[in-house]
This record gives C-alpha cells, sequence and structure tokens, in this order.
C-alpha cells in the first residue's frame, strides 16, 4: 500500500502510467523546482557526458542521429526521446533499442517513495522514471530530449555537458512566447556557463547568442563555426578543428536533415576529447540512423508517408519534401491534432497539394475532433482562404486506422497515401506495425483496406 493514497501499488507499466496522470491536475505545469528537488532527494546524476537537446523541430532526427553515429563508434548510448509512437518504453533507448518495461517499474517506485506529498506532472514523473533508469546503466554517452521549451523544461533538471538547439519557431506560444526571440529565451534555458551550447538553426534568434554571452557558454553556430556544402551524390562537413567528406546523406528523408546532421557533427567536435568518433562511425551511423514517423515513406500501392509535422514550421518542410517525391494523380491525407494547434496555416499550406481528407479523431482531452477539424476546413475554404483542388472531399472517422483504411479503399494504386499530425495520428495507424499498401488492380479500381501484420 502506498503512504500517500493506501491504493495498492502499481504492478505494471500501464498501472504506473495510469498512476501518473492522476497525480496532478495540470498535464503541463512547467517548473523546475519539482523535478530539482526530486533530482537530490534521489541522487540522480550521470557519469558520462550528456547531450541536451531542445528545438521547435528536429530535435528526435538530431538524438537519432546522435545515437547512430555514437553506436558506430563502439559506444553504449542512452537516449531519452519523446513522445512514443506507440509503446511508452519507446521514450528509454539504451543501446540502440527499447529497454524493457518491467525495467521501468523499479525506477517509478523510487520516483514514488521520494516524492513523499510532492505532486508531479505526468512528464515530471516519468521523465524522472527514465532518467534513473539510464543512470542505472554503465553508459558511455546519455542523450536527453527537451519536451516544451527548456528552461522550465523538466530535463533542464540535469546539467548537460553539451548543448543543442535545433530549429526555432512558433509552437506553444501560451507557454513560450508570441515570437521567435521569447521562443529562443526558453529554449537558451538549457544553456550551461563554459559548456558548448551548438545552434543548428541556419537562422537564429538574437536572443540565443545573447544569453550564451550572459552567462559565458561556448556558442557554435551554423554558418559561423561549422557549415555544410554537397552536391547531389555527397556532402561535406568543416567546424573549427575537424572536417569529414565524402559523405552519404542521412538515411532520413526531408528537407533539413542536413541542418540536423551539421548540428550532430559540431557536437562530436565538441566532445572529441572524450568521444572520438571515426569518419567511417559518421558514414555508417547517418546510412543507418531510423526514426519512425518523420517524413517515413513506406513503398506499396498506393505509397504511404508517415510524418508527426503538427506545426507550420514542420508542415512547411513537409510539403517542400512532398513536393519532391515526385508526380503522384490524388494525395489523402489522414490527419489528427490538438485543437491548441496552428490549424489554420497548417490547413493552408497543405490544401494545394491534398484531394482528400480523411480527419480522425484522436484519444485524448486536448485533441480537436474529426467533425472540429472538417468544420474549420470548411470554414476557411468558404472564406477563399485555402487554395484546395476544386473537388476536394473531406472525411470524417473515429480513429486513425480508420481513416487510413477508408484512404486505402478510395486509393488508387498509384495515388499517395499521408499520415500526418500528431503523435498520436502516426502512432495511431503503426500501433499494428507498419502497414504495407499493395494493390494489382488497374488504376481505376479501388484499393482494398491495408493489410497489417500480426503482432
Amino acid at each position: 500500500m502506498t503512504s500517500q493514497n493506501l491504493t495498492p501499488v502499481p504492478a505494471t507499466l500501464d498501472d504506473w502510467l495510469a498512476h501518473c496522470e492522476r497525480l496532478h491536475p495540470k498535464t503541463i505545469d512547467m517548473t523546475l523546482e519539482r523535478v530539482t528537488t526530486l533530482r537530490e532527494r534521489l541522487g540522480l546524476n550521470f557519469e558520462p557526458p550528456v547531450v541536451v537537446v531542445a528545438g521547435t523541430n528536429g530535435k528526435g532526427s538530431t538524438c537519432a542521429m546522435l545515437e547512430s553515429i555514437a553506436l558506430q563508434a563502439g559506444y553504449r548510448v542512452g537516449l531519452y526521446i519523446k513522445p512514443h509512437l506507440v509503446h511508452f518504453q519507446e521514450r528509454c533507448r539504451v543501446g540502440g533499442a527499447p529497454v524493457e518495461a518491467e525495467s521501468l517499474l523499479p525506477h517509478f517506485a523510487a520516483v514514488e517513495a521520494a516524492r513523499g506529498e510532492m505532486t508531479l506532472s505526468y512528464f515530471e514523473f516519468t521523465t524522472l522514471a527514465i532518467m534513473r533508469r539510464l543512470a542505472a546503466e554503465p553508459l558511455d554517452l546519455v542523450i536527453l530530449e527537451v519536451g516544451l521549451g527548456g528552461r522550465l523544461d523538466a530535463v533542464n533538471c540535469i546539467d548537460g555537458d553539451c548543448a543543442v538547439i535545433t530549429s526555432i519557431d512558433l509552437d506553444h506560444t501560451e507557454y513560450l512566447g508570441p515570437d521567435r526571440e521569447s521562443v529562443g529565451r526558453e529554449k537558451a534555458g538549457i544553456m550551461r556557463a563554459g559548456r558548448t551550447v551548438i545552434v543548428s538553426d541556419p537562422m537564429p534568434p538574437d536572443s540565443l547568442a545573447a544569453r550564451a554571452a550572459e552567462i559565458g557558454a561556448d556558442l557554435r553556430q551554423l554558418g559561423v563555426d561549422f557549415s555544410y556544402s554537397g552536391d547531389r551524390q555527397q556532402w561535406q562537413w568543416s567546424g573549427r578543428e575537424r572536417r569529414f567528406s565524402g559523405l552519404a546523406y542521412p538515411a532520413l528523408r526531408g528537407v533539413n536533415q542536413l541542418l540536423n546532421a551539421a548540428g550532430v557533427l559540431a557536437v562530436f567536435e565538441a566532445l572529441y576529447e572524450r568521444l572520438p568518433i571515426s569518419a567511417q562511425a559518421v558514414r555508417t551511423g547517418l546510412a543507418l540512423v531510423e526514426l519512425p514517423g518523420r517524413f517515413q515513406v513506406v513503398a506499396g500501392q498506393p505509397a504511404l508517408v508517415l510524418d508527426v509535422a503538427h506545426n507550420p514550421h514542420a508542415v512547411a518542410a513537409l510539403a517542400q519534401n512532398l513536393d519532391q517525391m515526385g508526380f503522384y494523380p490524388r494525395t489523402h491525407a489522414v490527419f489528427g491534432a490538438m485543437a491548441d494547434k496552428d490549424l489554420a496555416s497548417i490547413f493552408q499550406r497543405m490544401a494545394p497539394l491534398v484531394d482528400v481528407w480523411h480527419f480522425c479523431n484522436l484519444e485524448l482531452p486536448r485533441a480537436a475532433s474529426a467533425a472540429d477539424l472538417q468544420a474549420q476546413f470548411a470554414a476557411l475554404q468558404a472564406d477563399g482562404r485555402l487554395k484546395a483542388p476544386p473537388q476536394v472531399r473531406l472525411h470524417t472517422h473515429a480513429q486513425p486506422l480508420d481513416a487510413l483504411s477508408a484512404a486505402a479503399a478510395e486509393a488508387d494504386p498509384a495515388d499517395r497515401i499521408l499520415v500526418f499530425g500528431s503523435f498520436y495520428t502516426v502512432g495511431g495507424v503503426l500501433k499494428n506495425g507498419v502497414p504495407r499498401l499493395q494493390s494489382h488492380k488497374p488504376p481505376s479500381e479501388a484499393v482494398p483496406p491495408p493489410q497489417f501484420p500480426t503482432a
């Protein structure tokens, strides 16, 4: 029995997650006080170098490339990345693979015992448990992805040896501020005096350099302290002291992946004395890196594209990536998102590219309903604010898998299906495995619903 509420001690990871959801009245409650107190009570610290990664977009790709290159260099890597697509334990990776769910249980119990009467948010509780799990491993490198912002994010209770700030754009403006300078100040909170901070945004807000100068951080900026160039076949990178040439492009698709990769190599240059890497580790690591749901293209008939783009900056990159895929007669979109997102900007950017929309519900209170999404799209179209195809069609569905099945049934083999928006949208179509859409019918005939691999 727990001392706080005399309820049974959770026995499974799902039980613990449900317990965490009940503890705090707010999903987001930004402060470092609680997690800093708990970190001290738990004696939580890391011996190996710690890289903390913040930014609006590109964090997941940056973390994945850091992990992949370090693994190829022979290092044992611990990674905290979020959110998950299907299973919670995807957030905690050791040696390149998610940990077993059962291995997290004693660390949830330790946080529960240490918190006493203190109330933690779901994110604070789970972050502390995962970081404690990683700290129990013999690791050579720890990579921690920041959630929302930076300055007051739970991950920021740890002092990183190297900070990375990827792209800066508007998202969560109610917490981070109304413009890029404000958002930059929040992200800059992960900087530490005398330690390196890598900025891979090619046009960073001035607030980043101002904060680095204020505290005496070693600022390394793309285009100033490191750069990259290339052609269609290969690319090269140069930093303050090191160079890499003859590099193949990262296995992750997308127009911004070289920006992320350039920042990753700047991290390894900064940590070279403690974590030397070879050019071959860089080449192999970039060639083998994987990150589901980031412009993930699944070959089939029709083709399937999965992308967790859910803010205007990420959606603009997605649209550019789609433009570069080649010709498809029609694009069918499965879309679900949180209600607080800039849906008008997302629809305006994507409307010219999508012929059929399949809006879906998501099982979260914060999510916009499929009916709300359809109504907002229709209102923008009626006002003349969308450049949608003349015969665009709108459908609503109870869940992402239903939406994908309907899109696959309507699409011709030569078409393209795009699943994008919230992590819960993409995760919803991946929960039974990666769908493989295959049809041998003529383009004029409909494609049957997708076949999913058995569990």
